[in-house]
């Protein structure tokens, strides 16, 4: 009896931190993706225009997480349906890159673009840090992939008509700052993964 119960407790152990994984690695995957954008706004071959409807598809993936993880089950449905989601993403990101359109990285809205895409690369490095140290619950990592999507398509809806400008950049920053609130107040809260 002692030994089944002992077997039981490893097995749950084992799934959850399978599910641990696969919500960090969806994580770590909007960071690689938001990298790769960067680069091409940094080196022009993303137009801010570009960036804008790479930050939409973002934003959706975000959506998806948020709903995906909300019963704090990743079914392999909704694994499939999240992988679909960040590989149409990742074919934009590399169209845009080799569309042979070219921004001009040193304009005043691309560097704002860049900062903005550079915030959310450090806000989602923070979301699988939550995610891998146990400090973020299931619930917690879709209110905050919520909170993402909000702030992508801010950003989306600033850049697409190819300019952000000042005041849409502050408007984006003051999401970017209630996003990061939200994120520390999450992780430092009581509430923490089990397993």
């Amino acid at each position: 009896m002692n030994h089944k119960l002992i077997l039981t407790v490893a097995l749950i152990g084992a799934s959850f931190g399978a599910f641990a994984q696969t919500a960090a690695s969806t994580v770590q995957r909007d960071v690689n993706q938001e990298k790769r954008i960067e680069q091409g706004l940094q080196n022009g071959s993303i137009t801010t225009r570009e960036a804008a409807l790479l930050e939409r598809d973002e934003a959706k993936v975000d959506k998806l997480q948020a709903q995906s993880l909300k019963d704090g089950k990743l079914s392999d449905a909704e694994k499939a349906r999240l992988q679909a989601a960040q590989n149409k993403a990742s074919r934009d990101i590399n169209t845009a890159k080799n569309n042979g359109v070219n921004g001009n990285p040193l304009s005043a809205s691309s560097q704002r673009a860049q900062a903005d895409v550079q915030r959310n690369i450090t806000q989602q490095q923070r979301v699988e840090q939550g995610i891998q140290n146990g400090s973020l619950t299931n619930h917690e990592v879709s209110k905050l992939e919520r909170g993402q999507a909000k702030v992508d398509k801010r950003e989306y809806v600033a850049a697409r008509d190819g300019h952000v400008g000042a005041k849409e950049q502050a408007a984006i920053q003051h999401s970017e700052n209630r996003q990061s609130k939200r994120i520390r107040h999450e992780k430092h809260d009581a509430q923490e993964r089990k397993g």
